[in-house]
């Protein structure tokens, strides 16, 4: 049985990628493969090579033989120089430049402010009234509580204190995106 390293075209029309395949000869150029040893991106600046250098040897070493295609890749990361014998083989693939991270200028001020640097809002409270069982409870609630005993009267005071500032940080929150919005 030949065995061929090739492409294996993969990708869209007009935005091909391949991968570097070990197949058997007999085969179509995109039916089943061996074993994939690589990746090869021609659209890509620089174009973008990576072959598993250990798979290539082995592959080698056991008689498959390349494309030319193929064969001009592994020149390129040094595969072929190294199958030939030539200790100073070396890739000499270009590789892209790592991004550089984005840092904003300190200088100029900021467009949008995080939500922890936005001043509270001042908010008055509502009027109080005293019952005989609890010495402060909301207007509101203050015909419910006048029925319930001292420590749960306090329970329920406490949970509508949290509610009405739940309902604060919601009202602010809906302020700050409406003036968001406007601008």
């Amino acid at each position: 049985m030949a065995v061929k390293i090739r492409l294996k075209r993969m990708g869209k029309i007009r935005a091909p990628y391949y991968r570097i395949v070990v197949v058997d000869a007999r085969t179509k150029r995109d039916g089943r493969s061996i074993e994939e040893i690589g990746k090869y991106h021609p659209t890509e600046e620089p174009s973008f090579i990576e072959v598993d250098s250990e798979r290539a040897q082995y592959w080698l070493s056991v008689g498959a033989q390349p494309t030319e295609q193929v064969e001009a890749l592994l020149k390129l990361t040094g595969d072929w120089g190294i199958f030939k014998g030539d200790k100073n083989a070396v890739s000499t693939v270009k590789t892209k430049e790592s991004k550089v991270e984005y840092v904003a200028d300190e200088k100029k001020k900021p467009v949008l402010k995080p939500k922890a640097e936005a001043p509270a809002a001042k908010v008055e409270a509502p009027a109080k009234v005293e019952t005989p069982e609890t010495p402060e409870v909301d207007a509101e609630i203050a015909p419910a509580v006048e029925d319930i005993a001292p420590a749960d009267a306090a329970v329920v005071e406490a949970k509508s204190d949290e509610a009405e500032a739940k309902a604060d940080v919601t009202e602010e929150a809906e302020a700050e995106d409406a003036k968001a919005d406007k601008a």
